[in-house]
């Protein structure tokens, strides 16, 4: 027997619309998820490229909150994103940990590099000793710009001052420039001054405005830049869009979502190198 047997068929119909209505914007919804990530990946271009390969396989939307590290985690742990997308293990680790997030998979990595002027006041050019390098531009008090923003690139950028024995933060406001700006502001700002800076490569290969900045410090294992992604841990957050989300992350974790990393090239030169599969 029918649910709505002995009833007024219309005032079935009425309940069944309404039933329709309630439901509809929790399946829209289902229909996007949002990625807290960081403006490298946004700047280089990269998620302009892959996001709709998703989309058109999956149908979700991918909805891009691009800020530093730092503040992408602060996102995810107020319950504000669905998935992270970040780089900086230390804090990726302990935002799992503490229950934050459901598992950190390592996605794709690419390196940091230090750039300035072509003049090169600190005499670093063509070093591959990144802390040498910094205590030289330390020591020459030459320009440098930094985020200063609590990203996954300032945070990495502190650890190796601390490699070089030098605190540039005492200098802040004289030789060191803290922008407290994303990536691509802050090479703004290097280029506008004449000042070194320390920047991920895929950010830099997309950048146009160099004027005269140019690749100065490559090559140290020190500037690996790993990135991972996370799903936000629904037992804290209880609308994360777990299913939507956890589509995403299977399919940027598969071979067609590492094949769309590996893929994605700006003058030629690839990005970022997938960590989850090697693209054929």
């Amino acid at each position: 027997m029918r649910w709505w047997s002995g009833f007024d068929g219309s005032i079935a119909l009425t309940m069944a619309v309404a039933v329709l209505i309630a439901a509809a914007p929790a399946l829209a919804d289902d229909r996007f998820i949002t990625l807290a990530s960081t403006t490298s990946t946004d700047n280089s271009g990269l998620l302009e490229e892959i996001l709709p390969k998703f989309k058109d396989e999956s149908g979700i939307d991918v909805r891009v909150v691009a800020v530093g590290t730092g503040q992408a985690l602060r996102l995810a742990r107020n319950g504000d994103a669905d998935v992270l997308m970040v780089h900086d293990r230390k804090s990726e680790e302990r935002f799992v940990a503490e229950g934050y997030g459901v598992k950190r998979h390592p996605l794709m990595h690419n390196d940091f590099i230090i750039v300035g002027p072509a003049s090169d006041p600190a005499g670093v050019s063509g070093m591959n000793d990144v802390a040498k390098a910094l205590a030289m531009i330390a020591d020459a008090g030459a320009p440098f710009a930094s985020r200063a923003d609590d990203s996954g690139t300032h945070k990495a950028e502190l650890r190796l001052w601390k490699a070089a024995e030098r605190d540039p933060t005492v200098f802040s406001g004289q030789w060191y420039r803290e922008t407290g700006s994303g990536m691509g502001a802050t090479l703004n700002t290097a280029a506008g001054m004449g000042a070194y800076a320390f920047v991920d490569r895929g950010t830099w290969l997309a950048f146009k405005n160099r004027l005269d900045l140019e690749i100065v410090v490559v090559g140290d294992p020190r500037l690996m830049n790993p990135y991972s992604v996370i799903l936000v841990n629904p037992a804290k957050h209880p609308h994360v869009k777990t299913a939507a989300a956890g589509r995403f992350i299977d399919w940027i974790l598969s071979a067609a979502g590492q094949q769309a990393i590996g893929d994605f090239r700006v003058n030629g030169e690839v990005l970022f190198v997938p960590d989850a599969i090697t693209p054929k």
